[in-house]
């Protein structure tokens, strides 16, 4: 089994990470500002700031892969106001990963990061850049920053997300053509990004997660 480190571990899709994790047998570490509340011998919580290069070295140590699973909260400033919390920590966490390791990151992004966005109807295009527009630019700058990097990176662009059930039978879209929008748990992405964590075979790809 692996000993993996989630990034953004106190809350949402993080915390299910960990969670996920636990129950499939590996080694957790959660990374956050905030306590994280789970009791598990086979968990450790390490604090800090995910932007602090010094922070996020001292977690990597001994792990195996790293889940980057950072989110902000949903305000009506994200309309407007200019997000760079994605880059800022990927800046920190990427040069530390190739200076002390491990190489391999799986990052949680979105449809309609990069290239993604294309497979949009112009009336979804319209919505996600009204409402996720800024956040949506920084998580295309951030993975812009891991596809230039040495990692043996992956991107989980999960569609809607809902508080359903994990169901373990959602499609991993990895053929563009086959990109849609639709909906998913929070718990199927999860699922996803830890067992990605430990499969080679998910290495440069981007694929997009929906039911």
């Amino acid at each position: 089994m692996a000993h993996i480190l989630v990034i953004g571990a106190s809350r949402g899709i993080g915390l299910e990470t960990v969670k996920r994790g636990l129950d499939l047998g590996h080694r957790m570490r959660g990374f956050a500002r905030s306590k994280i509340e789970i009791e598990n011998d086979a968990f450790e919580a390490v604090q800090g700031d995910a932007t602090d290069r010094d922070d996020l070295t001292r977690a990597l140590d001994g792990v195996d892969a790293v889940v980057l699973t950072l989110g902000i909260k949903e305000s009506v400033s994200m309309i407007w106001k200019k997000v760079t919390l994605f880059s800022d920590a990927t800046k920190a966490l990427v040069p530390a990963m190739e200076q002390h390791g491990p190489d391999r990151l799986v990052c949680l992004t979105g449809i309609g990061t990069s290239e993604s966005i294309e497979a949009l109807s112009w009336v979804e295009k319209a919505g996600h850049s009204f409402l996720l527009g800024e956040p949506y630019k920084d998580k295309t700058r951030q993975e812009a920053i891991i596809r230039s990097s040495a990692l043996r990176w992956t991107f989980a662009r999960p569609v809607i997300l809902t508080n359903g059930k994990r169901t373990e039978t959602y499609k991993v879209l990895t053929d563009p053509k086959d990109w849609r929008m639709g909906i998913i748990s929070r718990g199927d992405v999860a699922d996803f990004l830890v067992k990605a964590a430990t499969d080679d075979a998910m290495v440069g790809q981007a694929p997009v997660l929906t039911r």
